[in-house]
């Protein structure tokens, strides 16, 4: 038997290697490092349900965080478009720095809010002297890997209304080629000259006729602007298009959050690729259910820093950058080369990280491989699951004996200040979401969606550190599964194709109706293509609101009650005896303890004073009870309702006062 003692200091490594050298005499065998959940199988996606509630008969969920009934469409009054959000992020920030970039080797520069703003009215006034109109029907293309210019180029669209198209290289030269057309986009902004003579090839064969104008971010030789000039392309740099935007300044004429702001082509698996078209309101909706569902925990800070690695093409990273700029907050870009993540990351320090499932992957087998002998292996999993202990317990710290010991050096790696990573575009895996949450010291958080609901649809609820599923609906959405009779998936069973509606689901394919018709039901639905389960589980611990509301001074015992198919909670009180009279007397109610125990008007008083010690210990709102009985007898083991050690009995509980609890639900509803 070892007998472990708490060390500080120089100490510490002392007692680190006794130990080592003490288990190397020891016969070790490899254990199971974390209890996996139920393979997948042919299922694509689990979601946990509890924080949902059934709508109708055929089974529809939303979130139960929220106002009211009604889906989210907007977190700021003042943030209803991109514009705005920027524009709220410049009020917030005002010269702060916005947008980084960095040569390699050296520390990051960085743009500020003004400067980010300024440079995007330049351009879009430049394009508006160079034959782009200020409205919706304008499409710009953009092709570039992330960098600063991204940003200002989209932003200067949405200044003016125009709608962004972005291109990317995985595509293929074919899809490039229908999405110019298509799009009818005539102006299209590159990053590298590479890209700009791939798009005039196009036009040289006379397959984007419609091709008149190409920006280039970076320098380019005088050549390729005389072979643009031979098949009737102009070809100009960015600083160029600035430059004449601040001679011929144009009023900024900003979108309405139903405009079109985006067509986000995505590769389907035969064909021509599809063109999602997304509004302003459909990327704001979106970023704000994530707003809303971690406003208690996580909530976005002016000084908060993204690294951006991930594809500005696709929606996800574009969704989460857009909560940053929405609160003043930085985000630094990659070099461009993701070998070279790791050093950006240590020297941006970011405390946002959007990842993806594969580099997860590649972070867990990179710890692991270290850790190559059968001990150190064992020490690493022993860390992990006393950390891992502690996550399920809502504990997530980074300042642990183990974070000394054994995971210091990976939260490092990452820049050592990350305090949220979001991942989504594919599942994780529950054994590497488990350790990492783990090791990195951070809340990790999985949502699920496609690009035709803008980005996600379901999301982690902040405190259900389990894995193996994807969350729950987001406030701006509801969710349900349908029957696919073919392969004998049942909706009444809780499994089928996962449909979406709500303010982020989009709006259709670009000149596409019938994959439109395919996608989009006539009540509005997404049918995702995608299979699905619903999965019980729990969020709420009724434990910690117990705590919470036992403070009332009226209330002596309570009981907090929730069902996975009610959007609410409900509570059993029993009043203390000898205090609730004199603070009923207090409140101008009088009687004795039997009387006041009916009393509408003092049940009224005990339910507010619940709600408002809740509020101020910070519970969120589907925390919060709904309802409450009053009941005049204590719970006591007498009566089956207490344990000898005085806990609760919640089944019991649950039983006893079915009726009462069925009576709450039946006039709250």
């Amino acid at each position: 038997m070892l007998t472990f003692f708490l060390v500080s200091g120089g100490s510490l490594w002392l007692f680190v290697e006794f130990v080592l050298s003490l288990l190397e005499k020891m016969q070790t065998q490899e254990i199971l490092r974390i209890l996996r959940l139920p393979e997948l199988g042919d299922l694509g996606q689990f979601f946990h349900s509890l924080s949902a509630t059934t709508l109708d008969s055929g089974g529809a969920r939303r979130s139960v965080i929220g106002s009211g009934p009604q889906l989210l469409t907007h977190y700021y009054d003042d943030a209803r478009t991109m514009y705005q959000v920027f524009r709220r992020g410049l009020s917030i920030s005002g010269d702060g720095p916005c947008l980084g970039f960095r040569k390699p080797k050296q520390p990051y520069q960085w743009l500020s809010y003004q400067e980010v703003a300024d440079r995007a009215e330049f351009l879009g006034s430049g394009l508006l002297q160079h034959n782009c109109k200020a409205c919706t029907d304008q499409f710009i293309g953009v092709f570039a890997q992330n960098r600063p210019e991204w940003i200002i180029a989209e932003l200067a669209c949405y200044t003016y209304s125009m709608v962004v198209v972005p291109l990317y290289d995985t595509l293929g030269p074919g899809a490039i080629r229908y999405i110019i057309n298509t799009a009818d986009i005539s102006t299209v902004i590159v990053d590298k000259p590479q890209k700009a003579v791939l798009l005039l090839e196009h036009v040289e064969r006379k397959e984007t006729p419609g091709l008149k104008l190409i920006i280039l971010m970076d320098p380019f030789e005088e050549a390729l602007k005389e072979r643009g000039q031979k098949c009737g392309v102009v070809i100009k740099s960015m600083q160029a298009m600035e430059d004449c935007g601040q001679e011929n300044h144009h009023a900024p004429v900003p979108p309405q959050p139903d405009d079109l702001s985006i067509v986000c082509f995505t590769s389907g698996t035969t064909g021509n690729p599809k063109g999602a078209m997304l509004t302003h309101g459909n990327v704001v909706a979106d970023f704000s259910g994530f707003l809303k569902v971690t406003e208690k925990v996580i909530f976005p800070r002016q000084d908060d820093v993204l690294i951006s690695f991930l594809p500005l093409a696709h929606m996800f990273e574009r969704v989460i950058q857009s909560v940053v700029y929405c609160h003043g907050g930085r985000v630094g870009f990659f070099q461009g080369d993701i070998r070279l993540l790791s050093d950006d990351m240590k020297s941006l320090c970011p405390t946002i990280f959007p990842v993806v499932p594969r580099l997860l992957n590649r972070m867990y087998d990179k710890i692991f491989s270290q850790a190559n002998t059968p001990l150190k292996r064992w020490l690493l999993e022993f860390a992990a699951k006393r950390k891992q202990a502690e996550v399920r317990s809502g504990i997530i710290r980074n300042d642990s004996i183990w974070d000394e010991l054994f995971f210091n050096k990976i939260q490092a790696s990452l820049g050592g200040c990350v305090r949220m990573i979001v991942t989504g575009a594919a599942p994780a895996s529950p054994t590497v979401l488990g350790f990492l949450r783990a090791a990195l010291g951070c809340q990790v958080y999985e949502g699920y969606g496609q690009t035709e609901c803008t980005a996600g649809c379901t999301f982690t609820t902040p405190g259900d550190w389990t894995s193996g599923h994807v969350g729950a609906p987001l406030p701006c959405n509801h969710i349900k599964l349908v029957d696919v009779e073919e392969l004998n998936y049942w909706a009444c069973k809780g499994e089928g194709e996962i449909c979406v509606r709500g303010p982020n689901v989009f709006k259709g394919y670009l000149k596409d109706p019938d994959r439109t018709k395919e996608a989009l039901d006539s009540d509005g639905w997404l049918h995702t293509g995608d299979i699905g389960k619903w999965l019980p589980g729990e969020y709420v611990a009724p434990e910690k609101i117990e705590n919470i509301y036992i403070r009332s001074q009226p209330v002596a015992q309570i009981y907090v009650h929730g069902d996975s198919l009610k959007a609410f909670l409900v509570g059993i009180v029993v009043p203390d005896p000898e205090v609730m009279p004199s603070w009923a007397q207090k409140r101008g109610i009088e009687g004795t303890y039997a009387d006041l125990c009916t009393n509408k008007d003092l049940k009224k008083a005990i339910l507010e004073d619940m709600v408002r010690l809740g509020k101020e210990s910070g519970l969120h709102s589907f925390e919060q009870v709904k309802a409450i009985h009053i009941h005049s007898d204590m719970f006591s083991v007498q009566n089956g309702l207490l344990t000898p050690t005085l806990k609760a009995k919640r089944p019991e509980l649950r039983e006893y006062f079915k009726k009462q609890i069925e009576e709450l639900y039946s006039i709250s509803m």
